[in-house]
């Protein structure tokens, strides 16, 4: 999976920035000028600067990961989102502003591509303003295209999110940056408040995560308390890094003081209050619980897939692929001579063959990291079969830190920044070794390095400058995570498993997973499965281990939706492939048609015809 947050905080500016959005001229950086021939388009794409510049002063963090925090924006480098309930409300009328804006272009005067500009960017704003019947959803939500109904759970918040943020992405190349972060850590006390401000306001009204992931959660942040704070990646970060860049201050020890005198007050007023709250927390896994449940999951869907599926139509989809894909996955289970018991038992059986595993230590942790370098590199030659695009797409594998692990998700990654300065970051969990067989490596690379987000994202970032900062800014769900997958099967297809079976069993699995995904969350928000229903589906058929399936469906209660995306996705772009290889014949290119995916910047699964028909008429001549 991507990283581009499903938090409501994720966005969010601090209220003095917020407060002057309607007008930043001074922040625009023009980019993409469209096609240069027209009033209308040059005047549609300054609209887009605008609307692009709103939106990273809503969003300070976003700023520093794209790299753009500099120059005039230089001063948001220092904050973070407001996730205050003012800083929400300032957030929705932002969202109203931008529509406002774009709907003063008159689409049927623009080109083809960029009135399917215009349809991403509308669609991304139509879908903000429809979170305002939810009084626990948000503008800011629906505009980055993922939710979560609760404040805080085991994946986000901001004791989830903001140390590793601030150690991997913001940057300390001067005393200036250094101030900057100290800033952002101070600032983690308003974040921290701000967050039990809404349990204590929600809580009462029947919005709180499940009370199992609640316990989960608890036990995240009373471990992150425990951490002398002298130890906190807060301080050791800034400390360590201000040393190597010879960057004279006593940062370390003011850090430590901040963590100790803010964070930490703030910190135990977030536990006692969500521990309260938690004690009459429900056990029922979905949103149908919610005020507005029903509704709620549909808007959640629209973000998560992008279209406008009904959960008993993803439902059934899932059910009909899990069982074509375990018919493919049998035959190459019998090949390699596992024959006994079902689909699902001979993968349990392959999980635990010791030839699969990794030692469960920090040995065995760097050789699984030096494996995932080895797939890149694998793959790497394969690319030119895949796309003309010849990027570079860098990446860094790194672990999940230690103590965000127990509620990350397995697997991650964070595109790279638009100014060149940090490669994608690929995040792996590594909290045991177990939760990764040998097998199912090779895949899991492909999605989450190349050809699938890191190469994504270095599309955006190699070629910034002819695309729309905006781009940059929005996620869509199906695209980003349908392309990830779909870039699974493409090395499949370009031949990475020839001489290696059991990664393309380890593939299909991947595959069979996440049509399971759309079964077990339409079950868990749609027709009242119980969390321990959702485990044992994915374990029974998929074969995955009950640990790591628990962690899954855990997931699926806190972010509904985002689930559907992976499977959906991946089903439209093979249905479009089709569409043009019939449409095309000889004259398909497959790289070709993949670079088109790719220069969309990413877009709402109802909008990605227009691109295909774009490159059918092309290609046509």
């Amino acid at each position: 999976m991507s990283n581009w947050s499903v938090t409501r905080r994720t966005l969010m500016a601090s209220s003095a920035a917020a407060a002057g959005i309607a007008a930043t001229p001074a922040l625009r950086r023009s980019r993409g000028k469209g096609d240069g021939k027209t009033p209308a388009s040059q005047s549609f794409h300054a609209t887009l600067d605008a609307i692009a510049d709103q939106a990273l002063v809503l969003s300070p963090e976003t700023a520093t990961s794209l790299g753009v925090d500099v120059g005039p924006r230089a001063g948001l480098r220092a904050r973070l989102s407001d996730g205050s309930a003012l800083g929400e409300a300032r957030y929705a009328a932002a969202i109203d502003n931008m529509m406002t804006q774009i709907r003063t272009t008159d689409r049927a005067m623009l080109s083809p591509a960029d009135r399917l500009r215009w349809d991403t960017v509308h669609y991304a704003l139509e879908s903000a303003q429809m979170a305002k019947p939810f009084f626990y959803a948000s503008a800011a939500q629906g505009f980055q295209g993922g939710t979560t109904p609760y404040a805080v759970t085991q994946q986000s918040g901001t004791i989830a999110g903001t140390p590793e943020f601030l150690d991997s992405q913001h940057p300390i190349n001067s005393s200036a940056d250094a101030e900057a972060y100290l800033s952002r850590v101070a600032a983690m006390a308003t974040a921290l408040d701000n967050e039990t401000a809404q349990i204590e306001r929600d809580a009462p009204r029947g919005v709180m995560p499940p009370r199992f992931v609640g316990a989960n959660v608890l036990g995240i942040l009373g471990k992150y308390r425990n951490t002398p704070a002298g130890r906190q990646k807060l301080v050791t970060s800034v400390a360590r890094r201000t040393a190597a860049k010879g960057i004279a201050g006593d940062w370390g020890p003011r850090a430590q003081k901040m963590v100790e005198t803010l964070v930490y007050p703030a910190l135990d007023r977030q536990i006692a209050a969500f521990a309260a709250a938690n004690a009459t927390a429900t056990p029922g896994a979905g949103v149908q619980r919610l005020p507005m449940g029903d509704a709620y999951y549909a808007w959640a869907l629209r973000l998560g897939t992008t279209t406008a599926q009904t959960p008993a139509e993803i439902h059934r989809i899932g059910l009909a692929q899990n069982e074509e894909l375990k018919s493919r996955m049998d035959g190459l289970l019998r090949k390699q001579g596992l024959t006994s018991g079902t689909v699902g038992e001979r993968v349990q059986a392959l999980n635990k063959d010791p030839r699969q595993l990794f030692s469960d230590d920090e040995a065995g942790r760097a050789a699984l990291i030096a494996y995932c370098n080895g797939k890149i590199a694998a793959i790497r030659p394969l690319l030119p079969k895949i796309s003309h695009l010849g990027l570079k797409a860098d990446v860094v594998v790194k672990r999940v830190p230690e103590d965000i692990q127990d509620g990350a998700a397995l697997g991650y990654m964070n595109f790279a920044s638009l100014d060149g300065s940090r490669p994608a970051i690929y995040y792996i969990n590594l909290k045991s070794t177990t939760l990764w067989p040998k097998y199912q490596i090779a895949t899991l690379t492909a999605h989450e390095g190349v050809p699938g987000h890191t190469y994504q994202g270095a599309y955006l970032a190699e070629h910034h400058d002819e695309i729309p900062l905006i781009a940059s800014l929005l996620g869509f769900n199906a695209f980003v995570e349908g392309w990830a997958l779909y870039a699974e099967q493409m090395v499949d297809e370009a031949g990475l498993y020839a001489d290696d079976p059991f990664s393309q069993i380890g593939y299909l699995q991947a595959q069979q997973f996440r049509a399971c995904r759309l079964v077990t969350d339409t079950g868990l928000h749609n027709l009242h499965w119980t969390r321990e229903q959702g485990v044992a589906f994915l374990t029974k058929e998929t074969g995955k281990g009950a640990n790591a399936m628990t962690s899954e469906v855990d997931r699926y209660c806190v972010a509904p939706g985002q689930a559907c995306g992976y499977k959906t996705g991946h089903n439209e772009i093979l249905r479009l492939r089709a569409q043009a290889q019939k449409a095309l014949g000889g004259k398909f290119d497959l790289a070709a048609f993949n670079d088109t995916l790719i220069k969309t910047g990413g877009v709402p699964l109802s909008v990605l015809p227009a691109a295909v028909d774009g490159y059918v008429k092309s290609a046509r001549g």
